[in-house]
């Protein structure tokens, strides 16, 4: 089955750490551009960060610049989307999206951060 699944959320405190992976089923994410989107309650869904199919370039919203980072394993299995010094903002389900011709999300993981 081709799918992709996110994992890695969770309740966190107010300037603490998440790591989030994206994990291709079915299918390896070599050739894919990938980004992940938040949608928080009552908001639209919107891009955080995304990283081309060849890994020269990446894309951040603003709001986490210098705070999140992008990655992508050698195996091109998955990305993962490093999370610091965490504000309650951020807290939305987080969405992996892959594209290459063909598209997926995944089902989305809940990011929370609160005290």
């Amino acid at each position: 089955q081709v799918q992709l699944v996110e994992s890695g959320g969770g309740l966190v405190q107010p300037g603490g750490s998440l790591r989030l992976s994206c994990t291709a089923s079915g299918f390896t994410l070599h050739y894919y551009s990938i980004g992940w989107f938040r949608q928080a309650p009552g908001k639209e869904r919107e891009g955080v960060s995304c990283i081309s199919s060849s890994n020269v370039s990446t894309y951040y919203l603003d709001s986490v610049k210098g705070r999140f980072a992008i990655s992508r394993d050698r195996a091109f299995k998955s990305v993962s989307l490093e999370m610091n010094s965490l504000k309650p903002e951020d807290t939305a389900v987080y969405y992996c999206y892959a594209r290459a011709g063909a598209e997926y999300w995944g089902q989305g993981t809940q990011v929370t951060v609160s005290s």
